[in-house]
């Protein structure tokens, strides 16, 4: 068997870090409010344009996944706590930050009868209370395929509801951990047939070993289901024990895969090496709002 060669990171994979006084604000407020964001648990590389910007995505339901899928830094293992307060302090800290756009994750909590959905519901509820004017995006967990639980949440109309494949079809089972492909498709069709105004959204990273037909192919299914947004990024393993980067894609290849999306009917693609799920957010659902609203423009 071959070693595995690290390829080195290129030069367009560049940090720009900005810790001003926008990033501690959010910070000392996230801190005073014992709230987690993906963006520090999951060591997103944009964390210090979205902070700067004061834009953060909350994640809530702990910061202890239940499951351990292999390009993830979140810390795995099992809960020990539901904070039902939680809903409250997240509308508060969207509150204080004035926020446009709001988007809420949490992890995987397997250990629940509805995976969290509950909380996800009044999340939403309570942020619409103190900012009626925000826009909520959630970005769930595939609730084990259990369709009451996303009806709990779809329930709550979301002006977002994003779930993502993070592959293609063949890595899948290998990069996710319990996970499934076909079922998150699923979800993402339910999502529609529950609330056919609300538009849905997914993700793929991509440098853990797919093929560019595969790539398309993921693409294809995502909009057989009616996906409307699709974030493509570039995988960057957090810690050695994490998957290896099996190629670095190049600024020029994102462009062709936006190209291709937009080809695909999807109202909004964001592509670009430092993309992730939560990046640029508010365009993306300004995006999904004109192209729903042109399709109903009579001709």
């Amino acid at each position: 068997m071959s070693k595995h060669v690290k390829e080195p990171k290129p030069d367009w994979i560049r940090i720009k870090m900005t810790t001003g006084e926008n990033y501690q604000d959010i910070k000392n407020m996230m801190r005073s409010k014992t709230l987690h964001t993906v963006c520090e648990e999951a060591r997103c590389p944009n964390i210090y344009e979205c902070w700067a910007n004061r834009t953060a995505t909350f994640m809530i339901l702990g910061d202890i996944c239940t499951r351990a899928c292999r390009f993830c830094a979140v810390n795995t293992g099992m809960p020990t706590e539901l904070d039902l307060k939680e809903p409250e302090r997240v509308a508060e800290a969207a509150e204080n930050m004035n926020l446009n756009h709001c988007v809420v994750t949490s992890v995987a909590r397997d250990d629940l009868k509805d995976g969290g959905a509950m909380i996800f519901a009044e999340t939403v509820r309570a942020i619409r209370k103190r900012l009626p004017f925000c826009s909520v995006e959630v970005l769930i967990p595939d609730f084990l395929g259990d369709a009451d639980s996303l009806k709990i949440v779809m329930d709550a109309k979301p002006d977002i509801l994003n779930h993502n494949i993070e592959t293609v079809e063949r890595l899948s089972d290998r990069v996710r951990a319990k996970a499934k492909y076909r079922r998150s498709l699923e979800l993402l069709q339910r999502a529609k047939e529950m609330q056919p105004n609300i538009p849905t959204k997914s993700s793929i990273m991509l440098g853990v070993g797919e093929e560019w037909d595969e790539i398309l192919q993921a693409m294809d299914d995502l909009r057989a289901v009616d996906c409307d947004i699709l974030t493509i990024g570039q995988y960057l393993q957090p810690t050695p024990k994490h998957l290896n980067v099996e190629k670095y894609y190049r600024p020029e290849e994102f462009t062709m895969l936006k190209e291709e999306g937009m080809k695909r009917g999807f109202s909004h693609v964001e592509s670009g090496p430092l993309v992730r799920s939560s990046y640029h957010a508010h365009e993306q659902v300004n995006s999904a709002k004109s192209a729903k609203e042109g399709a109903q423009s009579p001709a």
